[in-house]
């Protein structure tokens, strides 16, 4: 007696990268001993889009993450939860308690994360130095704000942003303020 059976053709599964453009310090580093534990640059000014996919990468490197907190200068909406792996992870904002270029992840497993927040306008160039600066292992680190102006301060200008006509590569209302000289 035979038998036939239909089984599907094999097909590519296509490979998907992590959404999330993310830089960190190696792992062994310490959380909670330095200023930055590495440099996240979003898409968008979305968080509703942004830290599902942020938090989605996280999870299986620093365990669970359970609350995120963003400083709400940059950012336009920021969404009381969001939901990652099947569980809910809470979002909260502070404004004089955290750099506005910086964000918080805490995980009830590894402890406090600091991430640098790279503005999604700045260039492709700046990003990467910025990435490489917040998770290097090395030497004590400036403040999130800190390093983000001594790059768009220091950074070469590219062709396009004299396209653009910019000087830098953030927008007049992403500049960190700056104090009127007497």
């Amino acid at each position: 007696m035979s038998a036939i059976t239909d089984h599907p053709s094999a097909r590519a599964v296509p490979f998907r990268a992590p959404s999330a453009r993310l830089a960190l310090k190696s792992v062994g580093a310490s959380p909670g001993q330095v200023e930055l534990d590495g440099a996240w640059w979003p898409r968008s000014r979305d968080l509703s889009d942004e830290l599902p996919a942020l938090a989605d990468v996280l999870d299986p490197l620093w365990g669970r993450i359970t609350r995120i907190a963003v400083n709400p200068r940059h950012w336009p909406v920021i969404p009381q939860r969001i939901f990652v792996n099947g569980h809910v992870v809470k979002v909260g904002w502070f404004t004089t308690e955290l750099d506005p270029h910086k964000i918080l992840l805490l995980s009830g497993t590894s402890g406090r994360w600091d991430l640098l927040v790279i503005p999604p306008e700045v260039s492709a160039p700046s990003a990467a130095r910025l990435m490489t600066a917040a998770s290097a292992s090395t030497a004590p680190q400036p403040t999130a704000t800190a390093l983000l102006t001594a790059e768009l301060v220091g950074a070469p200008s590219t062709s396009a942003d004299a396209d653009t006509g910019r000087p830098d590569r953030l927008t007049a209302s992403m500049r960190p303020y700056a104090p009127p000289r007497p």
